[in-house]
């Protein structure tokens, strides 16, 4: 197994592992998800239909309205919410929402995590460090 280790800028401390959920796309909670059930619901959204709950999310960067910090707040309150957060570049709605939730949340990674970290990928975040470490997902070769 292929272990990554990455430095990253810390916004909202805290450590976490689990799982990734990756997406390409900027990410709006607003309107985006679904805080009761934690699973995304914006139409054409890559992660439609996909859950985020208990997951290490990564994703560029937030988008939407600032009610989106308050969605966040409300998916911890629910257990919901991703275990922590990894941006490409953080904006102040997912850096308030993080804060208010006490979920870890790290960006600026000095490599982009969205090339870096794949779906499935097993993924330890000590944001109080800025540190990320990324066990890669054992590969299936295919039987000829």
């Amino acid at each position: 197994m292929t272990t990554l280790k990455l430095k990253g800028r810390r916004i909202v401390g805290g450590y976490a592992e689990g799982t990734a959920v990756v997406s390409h796309s900027p990410l709006s909670f607003y309107g985006g998800v679904d805080p009761k059930t934690g699973c995304v619901v914006e139409r054409g959204h890559e992660l439609e239909g996909k859950c985020v709950s208990e997951l290490i999310l990564v994703f560029p960067t937030g988008k939407g309205s600032t009610v989106g910090s308050y969605t966040l707040y409300q998916m911890k309150k629910l257990g919901t919410a991703p275990k922590a957060i990894i941006n490409r570049e953080t904006e102040i709605i997912i850096a308030t929402g993080c804060a208010l939730a006490e979920i870890p949340l790290i960006d600026r990674l000095e490599r982009d995590p969205l090339e870096e970290i794949e779906i499935g990928d097993h993924v330890k975040v000590d944001a109080g460090k800025g540190e990320v470490e990324v066990e890669k997902k054992a590969k299936v070769e295919a039987t000829p």
